[in-house]
């Protein structure tokens, strides 16, 4: 098996770079962080991990959750997508198995909050404990999901000042993205907090009182996330309900026009269709002047209809 990098981490924070997996650190705790494309993952992590550890971390689809297994630790994680041209909201995984002693994280596509913690680890400044690890990447994937919910905020502002002080219903358009995105980050942000949350048992090995408290703060910050999002997407929900009923009064309004100018016209038209008849007999035709008499007579008609029905306060 070949990692994406592999660190033997000691106590005070400083870390070698693995370069024999059959050597094993006399002191610290060693972090592999795998690619689960690679062909050589699953013989590794069949015979190094606990079974059900093993198939966790092969798996293709996952959702977050913690449990326990064997002295360990199995944790599942999302983050925010931020490699190029992907969309933020199709959300990356990391499977983690932690014990005393080892650290194993893999995944399928770049996850960032691990490369923080990689170059960290390179500068020196690594997580000094298996607990500080899980810490410290579960602070900055919150991290990472809280600043997309101020973005996601700040767009849905711009948004309501567009269609409700500019009147300019361009940005309408861009709701059902929005409303897209808050579902499917709604989908992975449930489940994450409840992971945060469970993993403050006191009865979980690895973890220890400290770090608990660090973990305390990032499941509070996640489900604060996850409470905005929910917030985000009511008022996305009540600004569409809004833009319809705006939508559907202007219809009836213009069906309303239509249809009083159409009472206007319909006895006018029944006059002068009925005067178009090309038939023997029809008065005024040797009359010169019975097609003014005929015009003011439909005009007339005309206008009584429209006083019967400003009378009757029809418009």
């Amino acid at each position: 098996m070949t990692p994406i990098c592999a660190f033997d981490i000691r106590p005070d924070g400083s870390a070698i770079v693995v370069r024999d997996l059959a050597i094993l650190p006399t002191v610290g705790y060693r972090w592999l962080h795998c690619d689960l494309g690679d062909p050589e993952l699953a013989a590794w992590l069949d015979s190094h991990l606990p079974d059900r550890a093993a198939d966790a971390l092969q798996q293709t689809e996952t959702r977050p959750r913690a449990l326990t297994n064997d002295g360990g630790l199995i944790v599942i994680l999302r983050g925010l997508n931020l490699n190029t041209g992907q969309r933020r909201d199709d959300m990356v995984s990391l499977r983690c198995w932690l014990s005393d002693h080892l650290v194993v994280t893999v995944r399928l596509r770049r996850v960032f909050a691990a490369e923080d913690l990689r170059r960290a680890t390179e500068s020196g400044q690594a997580p000094p404990s298996p607990a500080a690890f899980l810490a410290a990447l579960c602070e900055a994937l919150t991290d990472r999901i809280e600043e997309n919910g101020v973005a996601l905020e700040d767009q849905l502002d711009l948004l309501e000042d567009q269609l409700f002080v500019a009147y300019d219903h361009a940005g309408a358009a861009e709701m059902p993205d929005l409303r897209r995105s808050t579902i499917r980050l709604g989908r992975f942000l449930a489940p994450q907090s409840q992971a945060l949350h469970a993993l403050l048992d006191p009865r979980l090995p690895v973890i220890d009182t400290e770090t608990r408290e660090s973990l305390g703060e990032s499941a509070n910050r996640a489900q604060r996330a996850l409470e905005e999002l929910n917030a985000v997407r009511d008022r996305l929900e009540a600004l569409s309900d809004h833009l319809e009923a705006r939508q559907n009064a202007r219809l009836a309004r213009n069906s309303y026009a239509l249809s009083v100018v159409a009472a206007i016209f319909l006895p006018m038209g029944f006059v002068t269709g009925l005067f178009g008849v090309n038939v023997a007999g029809m008065p005024g035709t040797s009359t010169p002047v019975a097609f003014g008499i005929l015009t003011l007579a439909t005009l007339g008609m005309g206008g009584l209809v429209w006083l019967i029905l400003r009378l009757l306060k029809i418009f």
